[in-house]
């Protein structure tokens, strides 16, 4: 009788701690290769289209990993960090999910291939991006 309680117990605890683990904001994972990345203006320019490219201020390098969703809270999780690269794999609760890997060729020339669902709809997309400079201010 004892061990059934016990046992009971101890279920109980491990579901409070996972409760109180999901109520808790979780930091966003360290991504080393990011460090690489000088933030920017910077021109993203999308591989084997004629779409014009496009240009976008980088403050924060990890902009680069939600591609597919600009500015939304997401959760991440770094799949592989290496000196030259990473691949990150992102949720973001009500709008989708993606997958993205950046390359660092210099630290103002990468490449970011990214896809995922985002609005309901399947995205896939090759950019080889190049710093430009400052942000205008």
């Amino acid at each position: 009788m004892k061990l059934r309680h016990a046992g009971r117990a101890a279920l109980l605890g491990l579901a409070l701690c996972a409760s109180l683990a999901a109520a808790a904001p979780a930091a966003a994972p360290h991504v080393g290769v990011l460090a690489q990345v000088e933030p920017g203006q910077w021109q993203l320019r999308e591989t084997g289209t004629s779409t014009p490219p496009r240009a976008m201020c980088v403050a924060d390098p990890a902009m680069l990993l939600q591609l597919g969703h600009p500015g939304a809270l997401c959760s991440r999780f770094v799949i592989a960090d290496t000196a030259g690269s990473a691949t990150v794999h992102y949720t973001c609760p009500g709008a989708g999910h993606g997958r993205t890997t950046l390359s660092i060729e210099t630290p103002r020339v990468i490449h970011v291939e990214t896809q995922g669902i985002a609005g309901g709809l399947p995205f896939d997309h090759d950019y080889e991006a190049r710093r430009l400079g400052a942000c205008a201010r």
